[in-house]
């Protein structure tokens, strides 16, 4: 099982993390927290690196469903999105969002696959919709 839904694009980095916020919107979801790793690295660490963005992204009917179930989950929520640029070709972006399946094989709650089943594909929709993958 991958751990990822992702895609890769060909376009500027604010385009699709626009477009990643409003694709997510879409299916349901908002962004709770956000991460920049590349501006906390280069604070704390003096560290550089490529763009790269973390986006909480919770879906509350969804999320609300999955604590019903299992009260623990809440440790692995929200969903995270990441999008950040590809280290070894500057010119494409990588969005991924976490495989929701994953909750189900990391709790053994075998209840919360329907729920894990719907973030899929809500999160696959959201992500399809970025537009085509690059080459």
């Amino acid at each position: 099982m991958s751990v990822a839904l992702s895609k890769n694009l060909t376009t500027r980095f604010e385009d699709v993390v626009a477009r990643t916020r409003e694709a997510l919107a879409q299916q349901g979801f908002g962004v709770l927290t956000e991460i920049d790793v590349k501006a906390t690295l280069k604070a704390k660490l003096g560290v550089d690196m490529e763009d790269y963005l973390i986006l909480g992204a919770c879906n509350p009917a969804l999320a609300h469903r999955a604590i019903s179930v299992d009260r623990e989950i809440g440790l692995l929520l929200p969903c995270n999105v990441v999008v950040r640029a590809d280290p070894g070709d500057p010119d494409t972006v990588i969005v991924e969002a976490m495989n929701p399946a994953i909750l189900v094989q990391v709790t053994g709650e075998p209840a919360l696959m329907a729920v894990a089943d719907e973030v899929t594909a809500k999160l696959g929709v959201a992500i399809a919709s970025l537009g085509p993958s690059c080459p």
